[in-house]
């Protein structure tokens, strides 16, 4: 788990590490007796924010419409195809709520079919269950 604070809001982020990328830096901590920089200059100094924003803007020239910033829209719809829901999203990226349902809207997950099934299933186990006479959810005594 690593907290870090959100540049924008100030916001205080828990962020889990996932099983794939903690072993890169556990591994290196082990070999080299340190924890690992990822992100290192040509020097192999830490980059800095700016400087990381920097390379990214001279990665990205010629691509037209792309920003530092959409790596983190990225996040969102990643986080939103694998099925999880707003409040999972913007715990992780720092988006507000609506911000983070924003970005899911503007990028028209419609494309995907993976939530339409989903949402067949859920609606299909849902009508399966025994229903009370009176149309509650309630199953019979």
């Amino acid at each position: 788990m690593r907290v870090l604070r959100q540049s924008k809001t100030g916001a205080h982020l828990a962020i889990p590490v996932t099983a794939g990328l903690r072993t890169v830096p556990d591994a290196e901590k082990t070999r080299r007796g340190s924890a690992l920089t990822i992100c290192t200059t040509s020097r192999g100094q830490p980059r800095t924010l700016d400087g990381y924003k920097t390379s990214f803007a001279k990665t990205a020239a010629g691509i037209e419409g792309r920003t530092f910033h959409d790596t983190r829209d990225t996040a969102v719809l990643r986080l939103a195809r694998a099925g999880c829901g707003s409040p999972e999203i913007y715990s992780i990226t720092g988006h507000g709520p609506k911000s983070a349902e924003a970005i899911v809207a503007k990028h028209d997950l419609s494309r995907d079919s993976r939530p339409a099934i989903s949402a067949v299933e859920t609606l299909e186990k849902h009508k399966a269950r025994p229903q009370a006479v009176n149309g509650s959810d309630k199953p019979p005594e």
